[in-house]
C-alpha cells in the first residue's frame, strides 16, 4: 500500500485561531491530513454544493458549500471536513454571523463525500457512521467512477442510486431533485 493511500496522524490540535496549509480532520484529538481529492470528485463536490446552494437560497433553507471543518463532538475531540454540505437555518440561523476562523461549531444537516482513489474503505464507513452519531440526517456518499450515489438515511439503511435515478433531498431539503445523468454528465 502506497503512503498517499493512508491517513495517519500528523501531530496534537492546532490552538485556537492557528492555520494550516493542508486540509485536515480532527479525530481523537488527533489532527489527519485529508489526502487530495482527485479533480473529477473535487469537480462533483462542487456542483453537488453549487446545486444545493441554489436550491436552498431560492427556499430561504439554509447555506451549502464545500471543505467546510465541522465540529461534531467537542467531549470526542472530532472535527470533520465533508467534501460539501448543507446547514438550515434552523441549525444556524441566517441572520448569526459565520465564524471567521475553523472550526464551525455546528452539526451540518447533510454531508456530502465524493470518492477519490485514496479513499479507504473502512475510513468511509467509519467517518458515515460519525456523521450520524453526531446528528447529521443525511449523508450522500457519491462514487465518480462507478458513477453511483449511495444515500445513507441512517448509518445502516442505505439506497443505491445510479446515473439513471434522481437525487432528492428526502427531509433535510424538501424539493431537491438533481438528476444524476446530469451531475454524471
Amino acid at each position: 500500500m502506497s503512503s498517499a493511500a493512508m491517513i495517519e496522524p500528523v501531530a496534537a490540535p492546532l490552538p485556537p485561531g492557528e492555520a494550516r496549509d493542508t486540509l485536515y480532520e480532527v479525530v481523537n484529538g488527533q489532527i489527519m491530513e485529508k489526502p487530495p481529492m482527485s479533480s473529477l470528485a473535487n469537480r462533483l463536490a462542487f456542483e453537488m454544493a453549487f446545486e444545493m446552494e441554489a436550491f436552498a437560497r431560492s427556499k430561504e433553507l439554509g447555506r451549502a458549500g464545500t471543505e467546510q471543518l465541522f465540529l461534531l463532538d467537542a467531549q470526542a475531540s472530532l472535527q470533520r471536513r465533508p467534501d460539501a454540505y448543507f446547514v438550515s437555518f434552523e441549525r444556524w440561523p441566517v441572520n448569526q454571523p459565520i465564524p471567521d476562523a475553523d472550526p464551525w461549531p455546528v452539526v451540518p444537516n447533510l454531508a456530502v463525500e465524493t470518492i477519490s482513489p485514496t479513499n479507504l474503505s473502512w475510513a468511509m464507513l467509519e467517518k458515515v457512521t460519525e456523521y450520524f452519531q453526531a446528528g447529521v440526517e443525511r449523508v450522500w456518499v457519491v462514487y465518480p467512477r462507478q458513477r453511483v450515489v449511495y444515500v445513507y438515511e441512517s448509518a445502516t439503511t442505505v439506497r443505491i442510486l445510479t446515473a439513471a435515478d434522481t437525487l432528492d433531498g428526502g427531509p433535510v431539503l424538501p424539493d431537491f431533485r438533481l438528476p444524476l445523468a446530469n451531475l454524471f454528465r
